[in-house]
């Protein structure tokens, strides 16, 4: 296992991305916190894992982010919910937009949340990351040209839906 001290820096250099990616895939802000913590006990116990830098540490959490919101939503897809509890526990809208501008229920954020993955995730990479397509295409471990057609693809719907 990673020491504290590695972990609690990790955290605060990136705690931010990983949320990030951990919204757009959910509703709700505790399945949003469990992929985040899910996240981030994936870190501290790969202690294995060598990293080159702070990039590549950052890119590793955000590609775990990922494929954690993955299995979650695969796991979620298969067990039987009724309305009434998931429409309870759906994250609640701001009080103020103005003070709240990152919040949830942005439109862009509800856009990029009705996008399928892919294109969400290169899409979120690119976009909010700013990483280009060969870097997304080793993340994601796609070919360059696909993640260049899912950069395409999600940035027409993006503006359709936001017309």
């Amino acid at each position: 296992m990673r020491e504290s001290r590695d972990i609690e820096k990790t955290m605060q250099r990136h705690a931010d991305e990983v949320w990030r990616v951990c919204v757009l895939c959910f509703h709700t802000h505790a399945d949003a916190q469990d992929a985040f913590q899910d996240t981030f006990l994936k870190y501290a116990l790969a202690d294995d894992v060598v990293f080159e830098g702070d990039e590549h540490r950052k890119a590793w959490l955000i590609r775990v982010a990922s494929n954690v919101c993955k299995d979650m939503l695969k796991a979620a897809a298969r067990r039987t919910v009724a309305l009434d509890n998931s429409r309870s526990q759906s994250i609640p809208a701001p009080v103020d937009p103005l003070t709240q501008p990152a919040s949830f229920e942005s439109e862009v954020v509800n856009v990029m949340r009705s996008l399928d993955d892919p294109p969400r995730t290169p899409l979120y990479l690119s976009i909010c990351e700013g990483y280009t397509a060969p870097e997304i295409a080793t993340m994601v471990d796609a070919p360059v040209n696909t993640v260049y057609s899912w950069l395409a693809r999600g940035k027409r719907q993006l503006r359709e839906a936001l017309r």
